[in-house]
């Protein structure tokens, strides 16, 4: 399970909290035996600070996580408002196309995630406002959760990944039913997934902290084989911390009870399509038919 789940500060890079996957550095090779097609860098920086990227083959999309931020690309500025927190509805965010020199810099501090993905064909720098990002209201009862489609083919022209956030109220499970993407068939594209969590205790949630015990949100991750390769992730998750997906099934990812849990998606894949196309585990895909007599869940959506 090691190689698959990365705790927040296992997979640090000087001012990167987290570094992983197909990053475009360095001689381009990926930090993660055996992956090749995704990756994510996520920094917390003071107020005045800022990070670079050198121009590399790779397409990127920088997330604001909390914060407002300028991004600089090949000397030309622009200004994503961001948000209070990955919990306050979708951000502005930036796709800068391939082989672009990039820098990030705040003002007053904050949270910033960028998502990679190898890439060749060259597209357009694009800013998506806050506004302009699809919000999608997905599943219902215990299954409702909040996506914000803002690096999907519908949204975004971009060569290789699909990217987008997941917000999953305190109790309620997302990535649900079970599904895959590791194979090019009908109805299926082959695509590595990467999750970068956050967790917040939910509003309205009694004070923590009785007798010296201080609040803990968590949430959980589940990831299982779907053929003879072998992977079996169980694991507990916090604000900071990673799980890769290189084959097989994935889901639930719960939401505790008290606790809101907030994802960062970022897929990508060999094939020639870039689409997300799954298949459903056979033994719970029939869950999706309960939704039609259910409401989405009324704490949905989440806004500023």
């Amino acid at each position: 399970m090691a190689e698959w789940v990365y705790p927040l500060g296992s997979a640090a890079d000087g001012a990167w909290q987290v570094s992983l996957g197909a990053t475009g550095e360095a001689d381009g090779s990926p930090d993660v035996p055996g992956w090749a097609h995704t990756g994510i860098k996520v920094a917390e920086l003071a107020g005045g600070a800022s990070v670079s990227l050198p121009a590399a083959g790779v397409e990127r999309i920088v997330v604001p996580l909390s914060g407002a931020f300028e991004v600089t690309v090949d000397g030309a500025p622009h200004l994503l408002r961001g948000r209070a927190s990955v919990f306050a509805g979708p951000s502005d965010v930036l796709y800068t196309g391939i082989g672009k020199a990039v820098t990030i810099t705040t003002a007053d501090g904050g949270r910033v995630a960028v998502a990679l993905a190898p890439a060749k064909a060259d597209y357009p720098t694009r800013l998506i406002r806050a506004e302009e990002t699809p919000v999608e209201l997905r599943g219902a009862g215990n299954c409702s959760r909040q996506v914000h489609n803002f690096g999907t083919p519908a949204a975004l022209e971009a060569d290789r990944f699909i990217v987008c956030e997941v917000i999953t109220p305190a109790g309620n499970w997302s990535s649900y039913p079970p599904h895959k993407h590791d194979e090019e068939k009908d109805g299926e594209t082959s695509l590595e997934e990467i999750y970068y969590f956050e967790t917040r205790l939910a509003p309205g949630s009694p004070t923590a902290g009785h007798d010296g015990a201080g609040e803990d949100p968590v949430g959980y991750a589940r990831v299982y084989a779907s053929d003879e390769r072998p992977i079996d992730v169980q694991a507990e998750v916090r604000t900071g911390d990673v799980v890769l997906v290189p084959y097989g099934w994935h889901g639930p990812a719960m939401a505790a009870p008290g606790y809101d849990l907030y994802y960062l998606n970022v897929m990508a894949g060999p094939g020639r399509v870039r689409d997300w196309l799954i298949s459903d585990d056979p033994h719970h895909g029939w869950v999706r038919s309960t939704w039609e007599g259910q409401q989405v869940d009324p704490r949905l959506p989440f806004t500023a």
